[in-house]
């Protein structure tokens, strides 16, 4: 290097470090998050003169003071479709529009007044998430539009803004989907009955000088302890020459750097580069050890602070597995259907309110013994992933596609701009690609549709460093080694027909195998056993449960056999070892009159969940699971009897201990029991045959199998099944 480079480098470093040209150093980030005033409208355009109402930011429309009327009626074409397939509405009410909005207006705006900071080179604004569009003015002055409602937007205003003053920010979003062209993505759900605008996720104006950072992707690689960094650059200036640094923290300490880089950007150039960094001795993200690292990237005008996890995640075909850092993991959760419960009347601002979210994401997941959600039918907030990082949870990240498959309904048609759902797929992935809880990405729900696995797919998979698997639905999988979900919902002819077609007894002659061979398979939902939180049955179990426990039942009877059937079902899926992962349908969602589906709780404010099912289901998602493949109604006196009880290990060790299989009074009272030892390898499993001899009095009893590990710090796993005991 000859001595004038040497100079210069020299002089640009003391710059770099001490002042950029504004006299400021670093981004600065202006949160506009808050009370907004609010208006609406029936006109696209120019935003009203007057507010009369107010609203927070983050949050939904349904929140302003005073009340908008009709605020989230609307009827969209997959729920008419719905309708019409049930015999509730004619043939000739079918729509080819995206949806017939209830309401008497198209758009809401969003007023915020905020105070700029001394001039600097740029001043962008995000908007994290809002629904339905987003169109933005400034001071007056209409700065662009974004069309996603589950990606972020970014506006810039530099042109526009008022420095060192005062500046009036408009936002304007569609009051329902149909103010977007019917081939964009704006959520689709059979199940939906309310459609609740809003900006559902922070926004900010961030403040910078050139080379603005645009954005950071960081990619672990385990093998050589380092992560490869992708930092998109952008010069709103003149063409100039640049520095950028990257340090990895942990905690306060450095424990890695790359080489500062000199690099040459043109007037408003982007330039990505990329680069490698290794950690000193790293520590590897699990949800059991949720590690985080800080990456800090900066330029002489700008500066990002990125946090990440050193985890890697793929699935496998040929063994049907997940791998976690190497390691077989197994997926034990439920869902999450975020958008759904936008439309439940206790829902208020609750998903904004972080102690909620952390009880939600972190407490009771923990208590269930679940390491896994799906957030599915629509996204959450960017503070849900954080604490997901933070408290150790992998997340199936759905995008909001659910159209189901022609077999369904051949008069059914939802067409897409292939264009614009690639360009949204990128953005999805931009926004969400550095959270170590998200490990794999997932096209759509229950839909058979050849442009995701043809086109959509293969144009945005590139874009993760990471490599996550993709999972593609009814389609076939992009990649040989992606996974595919399955959804067998054993009671849903039964539920559907009044009729019984199935019975927990067929389980005994099942061998956990739900469809699609050579692939990891992930059940995310099963069950069609839904309660309203009352314990009145939904929609879709109105003729389940007369039939299982008669007209007369009470919430407790129905609120008991839900935990129990659901339980045992956790257990046999478990069991066979034919899946990669078991997630129950669903954890949280919406529940009032005329819902398809509900979640578990009794208390939704407070997430107190139904006891049965905390109570049951905590069992059944244990990492020593135990499975009694007996469901026969009855046992005779007298009789001796084999029981093949199922044992399996998720855990990465060895796990011994004795195996109890007892009858007893459902007081609590044993009646008989016996006791065989069992050991379980590393993520796996094992069958004991046991026999019982069956007591000579007539009773109802519990058939009950506890696992009791001789490593005092797992505790023991129960199983129940409910028997009576006649001559």
């Amino acid at each position: 290097m000859n001595r004038s480079v040497v100079i210069w480098l020299l002089a640009f470093y003391l710059v770099f470090n001490v002042v950029s040209a504004s006299g400021k150093t670093g981004r600065e980030i202006v949160s506009l998050n808050g009370i907004w005033e609010v208006e609406d409208s029936i006109a696209k355009e120019p935003p009203p003169e007057v507010f009369k109402h107010k609203a927070p930011v983050p949050g939904l429309a349904n929140l302003s003071k005073p009340a908008f009327k009709d605020v989230d009626l609307f009827d969209s074409m997959e729920l008419i479709a719905n309708r019409v397939r049930q015999g509730k509405l004619p043939e000739s009410a079918r729509i080819q529009t995206a949806g017939i909005p209830r309401q008497d207006r198209d758009y809401f705006w969003y007023k915020k007044v905020f105070n700029a900071p001394d001039k600097r080179d740029v001043a962008i604004l995000r908007v994290n998430k809002a629904q339905f569009g987003t169109a933005v003015w400034l001071n007056g002055e209409k700065i662009g539009e974004h069309a996603g409602c589950f990606t972020a937007g970014y506006f810039n205003l530099t042109k526009t803004i008022h420095w060192d003053a005062k500046n009036e920010l408009v936002v304007r979003i569609g009051a329902h989907p149909a103010v977007l062209p019917d081939t964009y993505p704006a959520g689709t759900d059979f199940e939906k009955l309310k459609w609740t605008p809003g900006i559902y996720d922070d926004v900010s104006v961030y403040f910078a000088d050139n080379p603005v950072i645009e954005w950071v992707q960081v990619a672990p690689r385990i093998a050589n302890s380092d992560i490869v960094i992708q930092t998109k650059l952008k010069n709103y200036g003149k063409t100039d020459r640049f520095i950028v640094s990257q340090m990895v923290y942990d905690g306060d300490k450095v424990v890695g750097r790359a080489p500062e880089l000199a690099i040459t950007i043109g007037e408003n150039e982007e330039k990505t580069i990329l680069q490698t960094v290794r950690l000193n001795e790293p520590k590897l993200w699990t949800p059991e050890t949720p590690h985080l690292y800080r990456l800090s990237t900066k330029t002489v005008g700008d500066s990002l602070s990125t946090r990440f996890g050193m985890r890697e995640f793929r699935s496998d075909a040929k063994t049907g597995r997940f791998y976690l850092n190497g390691k077989v993991y197994y997926l034990r959760g439920s869902n999450i259907t975020l958008h759904r419960f936008f439309e439940d009347p206790l829902c208020g601002d609750l998903p904004w309110n972080e102690q909620w979210v952390r009880k939600l994401l972190s407490d009771i997941p923990k208590q269930m013994n679940w390491n896994s959600f799906r957030f599915c039918i629509g996204p959450v907030p960017d503070k849900w992933l954080a604490i997901a990082d933070e408290t150790g949870l992998l997340i199936q990240n759905e995008f909001f596609v659910w159209t189901g498959a022609p077999n369904w309904d051949k008069n059914y048609s939802r067409k897409y701009d292939v264009q614009e759902m690639i360009n949204q797929y990128g953005e999805w992935m931009r926004d969400n690609w550095n959270h170590p809880s998200v490990a794999i990405w997932d096209a759509n729900n229950e839909t058979l549709e050849p442009l995701f696995g043809e086109k959509i797919i293969p144009a945005v998979r590139g874009l993760d460093l990471s490599k996550r698997p993709w999972e593609n639905s009814y389609n076939p999988t992009v990649h040989p080694d992606d996974p595919v979900e399955e959804h067998p919902y054993l009671f849903y002819s039964t539920a559907m027909s009044g009729q019984v077609k199935f019975k927990m007894s067929d389980l005994e002659k099942m061998d956990g195998n739900t469809g699609r061979a050579n692939c990891a398979k992930l059940i995310n939902e099963y069950g069609w056993l839904w309660l309203n939180r009352d314990g009145t049955p939904t929609l879709l179990t109105e003729k389940l449960y007369p039939l299982l426990l008669g007209e007369n039942a009470t919430s407790k009877q129905r609120f008991e056999l839900d935990a129990y059937l659901l339980a045992g079902k956790t257990e046999y899926w478990r069991a066979h070892r034919k899946l990669a992962g078991v997630l129950h349908f669903v954890y949280l969602t919406c529940s009032y009159p005329g819902v398809y589906t509900s979640d578990h709780f009794i208390d939704v404010k407070n997430l107190k969940l139904n006891p049965y099912f905390k109570d049951y289901m905590s069992e059944a998602f244990k990492p020593l699971g135990v499975y009694i493949n007996f469901f026969q109604p009855t046992l005779k006196i007298g009789d001796t009897k084999e029981f093949t009880v199922y044992l399996v290990n998720d855990y990465d060790f060895p796990v011994d201990g004795k195996l109890n299989l007892s009858i007893e009074i459902r007081g609590g009272k044993t009646l008989c029991q016996t006791e065989q030892g069992f050991s379980i390898e590393p993520n796996g499993s094992t069958i004991l045959q046991l026999n019982l001899d069956v007591p000579n009095k007539p009773s109802y009893s519990i058939l009950k199998a506890v696992a009791k590990p001789s490593k005092t710090s797992i505790s023991p796993t129960i199983s129940r099944h409910w028997i009576k005991i006649e001559r």
